[in-house]
């Protein structure tokens, strides 16, 4: 660079030292996320807003007097049900942050305030919405200052001990009245994590879970303790006790151990606080559904990772793979979740009943479930094709599903397969009490229209196939000299 004079233009700083492009880096950053929690800012005032039209509907459909609680949330889900297409998530999902952002748009001005000019950010909002929802109006702007100003400049997971105290400082009820409150939503749930792999999560009294985890904490170390002292004997050549703890060979670490301790004592334990003298919930042994490829359980896993080299004739020497590709396929628990292979079989081996499922060789549709008993049989097949409710962003399994007529029976609908499908309670009543409706498209294909004319297409979930690596040709036309 030159300036008027033909001489070179000190830049000030050097483009290329590190510290430099560290410093751009922080400022672009800092730029970035202030940009992002305004967007968040503002889709939360667009999911307040969403909720009101919930409401305004509600009381519309009520002739203009006060409308019922149950109609505001019927009006919910199918707002919420419209924009879940857009945000492609679950509507439940939606209709709680619509409830949400609203609350927070009515209740707690200053917050909102703070959002929408990236002074804190979602995770600040969080917190606060949090702490202040059991405080009155009188002291929510009090509160609104003093968390907003605790917040700002800090991390939200720092922040929320003083939070959390000036809450409790202006809380009108005390501490023990909350929490006899609140354990009434005390519950357990369950989360997919990909991998064959599930959360089980539990919200409790804090001291009951703390015992729970200090009491598998205890007998993980017993365990991990007694396999030390088994290695240590068996590295000396002392021969192990064979109803002792411990096993010289089992490393698994303190977490894993957590675990698998916990999954036998609530797969295998007896709920002692609760049952009877007969044993009746001791007697209750737990149960999975499980969809398993005929051929995977034929064809044993024998190797954990890599590919075997090909052989000349095009396949490879690995059990379960051709041309390089796995042809084994992963089980799947109802819902769709895969499972590894090796506890499918498992499961298999225990099972008492199996029911056969036929599958196109190639779109994977349903064709048939063995037995025919014309109810039974109906009810089997509609379990297997809707392995999730056939409502556009839901994945309930089919335990929670009612067989919905798509055209009512009272209305001539036919009970047949082209006419039901599987929907979870939320959406049969969305479905028969909104302005939603649905189409059969044929091989149960559904179409889903939304109050504001807009269409979802919801195709069943294809259930684990096997593909032939190497399908026969299909036969031609002759053609001299081939």
């Amino acid at each position: 660079m030159t300036n008027s004079a033909g001489t070179v233009a000190d830049p000030g700083v050097d483009p290329v030292d590190p510290v430099t492009v560290l410093r751009l880096l922080r400022e672009g950053l800092a730029a970035a996320e202030a940009t992002i929690i305004r967007f968040q800012a503002l889709r939360d005032a667009q999911l307040g807003a969403a909720q009101r039209v919930a409401e305004e509907i509600a009381a519309r459909d009520a002739g203009g007097g006060s409308p019922r609680g149950d109609a505001v949330d019927l009006a919910a889900r199918s707002v919420a049900a419209e924009l879940a297409g857009v945000l492609r998530m679950s509507d439940r999902v939606v209709q709680a942050r619509m409830a949400r952002a609203a609350d927070l748009g009515a209740r707690f001005p200053e917050v909102t305030r703070a959002f929408g000019e990236a002074r804190i950010n979602a995770a600040h909002v969080r917190v606060i919405q949090d702490a202040g929802a059991r405080l009155d109006a009188a002291v929510r702007a009090e509160f609104e200052q003093i968390a907003v100003a605790a917040s700002e400049g800090e991390t939200p997971h720092r922040a929320k001990r003083i939070v959390e105290r000036v809450a409790e400082r202006l809380a009108p009820r005390s501490l023990t009245d909350r929490h006899r409150e609140v354990q009434e939503h005390r519950r357990v749930w369950r989360e997919d994590l990909g991998d064959g792999q599930k959360a089980l999560g539990v919200i409790h009294s804090a001291a009951i879970v703390d015992g729970i985890y200090d009491r598998l904490t205890q007998q993980a170390r017993a365990v991990a303790v007694a396999n030390a002292l088994a290695a240590k004997d068996a590295a000396s050549g002392v021969d192990p006790d064979p109803v002792g703890l411990g096993a010289p060979g089992d490393a698994r670490t303190m977490d894993q151990l957590r675990a698998d301790l916990c999954a036998d004592t609530l797969l295998t334990g007896a709920a002692s606080g609760h049952d009877t003298d007969a044993g009746l919930l001791s007697a209750i042994q737990a149960r999975v559904e499980v969809t398993v490829p005929v051929l995977t359980l034929l064809t044993p896993d024998t190797a954990g990772s890599g590919y075997g080299s090909p052989t000349r004739s095009g396949t490879s020497t690995r059990s379960g793979t051709a041309f390089g590709v796995r042809t084994e396929q992963p089980a799947e628990l109802a819902g769709g979740q895969p499972i590894d292979t090796n506890t499918a079989r498992t499961l298999a081996g225990g099972a008492t009943a199996w029911e056969r499922v036929l599958t196109h060789p190639v779109t994977g549709a349903i064709l048939a479930v063995d037995h025919y008993r014309p109810n039974a049989d109906l009810r089997r097949l509609l379990h297997a094709r809707d392995s999730r409710c056939r409502f556009p962003t839901c994945g309930l399994p089919p335990a929670t599903q009612d067989l919905d007529h798509t055209i009512d029976a009272a209305y001539g609908g036919p009970t047949e397969e082209g006419n039901l499908g599987g929907l979870c309670r939320r959406h049969h009543v969305l479905k028969h009490q909104t302005a939603w409706t649905v189409k059969q498209r044929g091989a149960g294909v559904l179409e889903w229209t939304s109050p504001t004319g807009a269409s979802y297409i919801d195709k069943p979930p294809s259930p684990v196939t096997i593909e032939d690596p190497d399908p026969p040709a299909e036969p031609g036309p002759e053609i001299p000299g081939f």
